[in-house]
């Protein structure tokens, strides 16, 4: 089976093998050392298994700290920047909080997939570039990534401008089409922002420089709070006023990373200014960076056709706010375990690039484990608390009953999500990508939407219905991700990355297989 390798996803690879004299940008994080310290334990036979699994495990879970730690700081502070803006949308009344959870859902949610994925591709050139030394191509990388990702925002924006229609013709009622097509207005801005904002994140989590994206996002949700405050109860402002916030606050981050690249010093051998490279090999790049989006589209966009297909119920503004609570927490919930997707995809990348099978194969244990123990968590509050969750974003006693019903799937749904991240990063490491693209194809929306569609309106079970159909969807992709996993050789893998980095010498622009 082909396991094919574009590039996707966001992942801050730990730093190179060991030099004499590491680069000025590289913290002090120890990251070589402990791989290498990792891979000896690993296999070391003269120590008792207990002993090598007890300091293996002690020397894996400083790194995850490490890596995952600000990387979930960053996505749940970002997420509550969309959150909070659905809260205050929430409590102009139903209608706003069904049209902002449309707008974001249905079709924000749709641009952030494809930038995500769009700009996740360089973060592989980056991260794999600093591990060759290749210090001055990583700031040409971020430049042209940012120049294909704002040509992609271009259709997009027609997109956005032709929400109304949109979403008439896929039968929403033209109060809820209207309602939800001003808001999406105000988000117009947020698009180009994403186009900046994902290479640099890139760019700098290969250098594992975490720590001031996740200070900066904290300030930056201060500063939004206050603003969304002011624009819906000051300035009655309404929807387009807080959408406008928010793409006003992902353009304070920008800013702010872009200044911190420009003038901290830590990335003086990476970031060297413009550089006219940018604007060659634009074609390229974008086939790359085309493909390296298909696999975290199509589950970015997995559980946005739910959201669609719920505005199809009868009683649609019910199921929206409903579905609208749970998804705005499993949301939350999720950024954790992106953070841990990162983790997972800059510690096998890392440990097959510097040789070290063992280390990358106790990396995917020990990494899932720790996601999986922290979801199940996370679904027991979740279910001790499902009869007032709702509260937070509505006041409405028939939404509070409706989250109620729904809270054991999102449960599950949480659960789902302690593995299922974590193993698209394992793959997002390897170059799987394009594999995995076929798998979500085929769970997702040849059995999960299908499945789904046939129990919430053939057999009337409404949003539980459409809800099971598609748990079943992405527990056969966890199953299957869990068989290619516990199946993979890491020593094939390890001289696969090897063959890769030799293939790239005598390159002045590598790029990854296709």
């Amino acid at each position: 089976m082909a396991l094919a390798s574009q590039q996707d996803e966001l992942r801050q690879p730990i730093l190179p093998p060991a030099q004499p004299t590491p680069p000025p940008e590289t913290p002090a994080n120890g990251g070589n050392v402990k791989s290498s310290e990792l891979e000896k334990v690993l296999s070391d036979t003269q120590l008792p298994t207990i002993n090598r699994l007890r300091l293996a495990t002690w020397i894996e879970l400083k790194q995850l700290s490490y890596l995952a730690a600000p990387a979930v700081l960053v996505y749940l502070i970002n997420n509550a920047m969309a959150l909070s803006t659905r809260i205050f949308a929430g409590q102009l009344g139903n209608l706003e909080l069904a049209a902002a959870s449309l707008g974001n859902s249905g079709i924000q949610l749709f641009a952030y997939g494809l930038m995500l994925g769009m700009g996740s591709a360089v973060e592989t050139l980056c991260g794999q570039a600093y591990g060759a030394h290749r210090y001055e191509m990583l700031g040409i990388y971020l430049q042209r990534s940012t120049v294909v990702l704002t040509a992609t925002g271009v259709p997009l924006t027609v997109i956005y401008v032709l929400s109304k229609q949109m979403l008439i013709l896929i039968g929403e009622s033209t109060v809820l089409a209207s309602a939800t097509a001003w808001y999406v207005y105000g988000l117009i801005p947020q698009i180009y922002a994403y186009a900046v904002n994902f290479p640099i994140q890139k760019f700098l989590q290969s250098q594992s420089i975490v720590r001031p994206s996740a200070y900066i996002s904290a300030a930056t949700l201060v500063i939004h709070l206050l603003l969304s405050w002011v624009a819906v109860y000051k300035l009655g402002l309404g929807l387009l006023g807080a959408s406008l916030v928010l793409s006003l606050s992902w353009w304070i981050i920008v800013a702010a990373q872009f200044v911190y690249i420009v003038r901290s010093g830590k990335c003086k051998r990476t970031w060297t200014g413009f550089n006219p490279l940018a604007f060659s090999g634009i074609w390229e790049f974008l086939k790359l960076s085309a493909a390296s989006a298909v696999m975290l589209c199509l589950e970015t966009w997995y559980f946005q056709v739910l959201v669609l297909i719920a505005g199809l119920l009868k009683d649609p503004e019910i199921a929206l706010d409903s579905l609208a609570v749970c998804m705005a927490v499993n949301g939350v919930f999720l950024m954790v375990s992106i953070g841990f997707n990162a983790a997972a995809s800059v510690r096998v990348s890392n440990e097959l690039g510097s040789g070290n099978p063992k280390s990358a194969a106790f990396a995917v244990v020990m990494v899932t484990l720790v996601s999986l123990i922290i979801s199940i968590l996370e679904a027991a509050v979740v279910l001790a608390l499902r009869h007032v969750i709702s509260y937070v974003f509505t006041s409405g006693e028939t939404v509070a009953d409706a989250v109620s019903d729904l809270c054991p799937y999102l449960a599950v749904t949480l659960i789902l999500n302690g593995v299922q991240p974590v193993l698209s990063g394992v793959a997002v490491g390897c170059g799987w990508q394009a594999f995995v693209a076929y798998v979500n194809v085929g769970c997702y929306y040849i059995v999960g939407i299908p499945l789904g569609c046939l129990l919430g309106f053939k057999f009337n079970l409404g949003v539980k219905g459409i809800w099971s159909g598609m748990i079943g969807g992405t527990m056969m992709q966890t199953l299957i991700l869990i068989w290619v996993t516990v199946r993979t050789d890491w020593n094939i893998e390890v001289e696969k990355a090897k063959k890769r980095l030799d293939k790239w010498e005598d390159k002045k622009e590598p790029l990854l297989d296709s």
